[in-house]
């Protein structure tokens, strides 16, 4: 059994959420704010302490035909920096349409606005990118 954590990687949030392999079950746990990219390593760090993932997955945004965009580099590169920080693995999920998923799952929870700290749309997407990997890998 492995602790998966991922990411939906945004300029100032960082969507976060964990599972194990063996239950494939995934947990949306919030958001970090982030400068520019630059997650707040801090907060990261909580949720790294508390859950003590074996692995990372980031979410790679992708034109919807597969074309890599400049989101797609950033991304790429936020998972080389957990690599660096954390040494551990981190793959890369193809992350298309989960955003859009995850706002309407929000909306039926009857979350309205878009705020920080109120709406779950980017943990919601975070786990969408942990199920579709959990998918293809069982």
């Amino acid at each position: 059994m492995q602790r998966v954590m991922a990411f939906d990687f945004g300029t100032q949030r960082i969507g976060i959420a964990v599972a194990n392999t063996d239950f494939a079950h995934p947990t949306p746990l919030g958001t970090i704010k982030a400068r520019d990219g630059i997650p707040d390593w801090q907060a990261l760090e909580m949720h790294l302490q508390e859950w003590t993932p074996d692995l990372f997955l980031v979410g790679i945004p992708l034109h919807m035909d597969g074309r890599e965009s400049e989101m797609s580099h950033r991304a790429r590169k936020f998972g080389k920096r957990l690599f660096g920080r954390y040494g551990k693995p981190f793959i890369e999920v193809d992350e298309r349409r989960t955003t859009q998923e995850a706002k309407v799952m929000a909306k039926a929870q009857g979350h309205k606005a878009r705020r920080y700290d109120k709406d779950p749309v980017d943990a919601l997407a975070a786990a969408l990118i942990l199920e579709k990997w959990l998918q293809h890998t069982n």
